[in-house]
């Protein structure tokens, strides 16, 4: 079997920060897919394999413009699957494994949120191509932000096996969100270029737009401030890995094959 090198990319910040949402968006959307056939009824299925469809095509058209601005030989195949790990620079929260389907409801509902709130902000950016991006993703999360809210008032206000399962995944994923709204030098640099938003002035609203959805599901948010931090700057969990291994596995079996 022929040995593919791991790929190196020249990580500018508009780069690194192009690669972060990609990777967001890229992972993500491969652990709903891991819910096709799978989900507790046909609808279900239909919907989450959609809504990974919707974050496949953000994480191509961020690989393709991550690759257009490093300006060398990288695509968008190259990026998504010929990166080592610590290369990956996603959020922790999207990388956790599905679990049971409250939390993979409660990990959606969270990053949909801010993704919500994150687009359409990022529909102002000077930057026209993650403008034009934004603005596509933008219809795309308010729809993956309603379905997740649906689900978590259901699960919530539902039976006391669904209450307990919805309130455990809240607990267990909260401590995943601070990440989503940490910025390093590079990325301030961007924020004050006006190609990046401060993720830090959308807390608010996405901390409001959370406690409504978890206060009319009869469950409660932690209030415990303690975060982990890592995935964007490489370090990650050992779920990431595994998902890779399997991610990774047809392109590095049979190089050159395209999406």
């Amino acid at each position: 079997m022929m040995l593919v090198a791991n790929i190196q990319v020249a990580e500018t910040p508009l780069v690194l920060y192009v690669l972060r949402r990609a990777d967001d968006a890229l992972i993500l959307g491969h652990r709903l897919s891991e819910w096709c056939g799978h989900a507790p009824m046909l609808e279900e299925d239909m919907a989450l394999s959609n809504i990974a469809l919707d974050l496949i095509g953000q994480a191509r058209e961020l690989y393709t413009y991550a690759a257009k601005a490093e300006g060398k030989d990288n695509d968008e195949d190259k990026l998504a699957y010929l990166r080592d790990i610590r290369q990956y620079r996603n959020l922790l929260l999207v990388e956790q494994p599905n679990g049971d389907f409250a939390q993979t409801l409660v990990r959606q509902f969270f990053y949909s949120a801010f993704a919500d709130l994150y687009w359409r902000a990022m529909m102002a950016s000077r930057d026209t191509t993650l403008a034009a991006i934004a603005a596509k993703s933008e219809k795309e999360s308010a729809y993956h932000l309603r379905h997740a809210s649906e689900w978590i008032i259901r699960l919530g206000d539902g039976t006391d096996e669904s209450h307990r399962r919805a309130q455990a995944a809240i607990d267990h994923l909260w401590a995943f969100t601070g990440e989503m709204f940490a910025v390093d030098d590079g990325e301030r640099a961007l924020i004050h270029a006006g190609v990046a938003i401060d993720p830090g002035v959308l807390r608010g609203r996405w901390l409001q737009m959370l406690s409504d959805v978890v206060s009319e599901a009869t469950l409660t948010l932690p209030q415990n401030d303690w975060m982990h931090q890592g995935g964007r700057a490489g370090r990650h969990s050992e779920h990431l890995g595994h998902l890779l291994s399997e991610l990774q596995s047809m392109q590095r079996t049979f190089p050159g094959q395209t999406w």
